[in-house]
């Protein structure tokens, strides 16, 4: 993949299917393969979900800020496996456990998430998962996600490594 520790939008774009509005990640900081890696969500005012959630206190939506440490996990895996996804390869949420909000996340805030691998058993990737904004924890979850071909008789490198 990349000897370098720090992705920008184009690199993170080329192993993430999502795109605007629902690309949630902005820059990878750091990462370690079979570890952890960091990176960030810039929220703005301009994000689609202020007009309705909450037009009188721009709230950023838990469920997103839970899709964006599950997007920087997907980004990890792919990096640990080495592989560059394809149209075929998809990460799928398999559980969602301990889930806590400990603040709101706004408009000028820059979302800052640090997910780390807890285990990889049978093609299930388990993640330890926390939100931080300026130092202060906003979220923190347990993920699982699995990878696959979202054609069954396909065989990509991605969902063959995910093994």
């Amino acid at each position: 993949m990349t000897d370098n520790k720090t992705l920008d939008i184009t690199q993170i774009k080329a192993l993430l299917p999502h795109r605007y509005p629902l690309l949630l990640v902005d820059r990878v900081l750091t990462w370690e393969a079979n570890k952890s890696i960091t990176a960030i969500k810039n929220v703005t005012i301009n994000e689609e979900f202020f007009n309705g959630h909450f037009p009188h206190k721009p709230v950023m939506p838990g469920v997103l800020m839970i899709e964006a440490l599950a997007q920087t996990a997907a980004i990890l895996s792919f990096l640990t496996m080495g592989v560059q996804p394809d149209e075929n390869s998809v990460v799928y949420f398999v559980g969602i456990d301990n889930a806590r909000f400990k603040r709101p996340v706004g408009p000028g805030d820059q979302l800052k998430m640090d997910v780390e691998i807890v285990r990889v058993s049978r093609g299930i990737w388990k993640y330890k998962a926390v939100g931080t904004v300026d130092g202060a924890v906003a979220l923190e979850a347990d993920l699982m996600c699995t990878i696959r071909a979202t054609n069954p008789g396909a065989t990509d490198d991605a969902s063959k490594a995910a093994g």
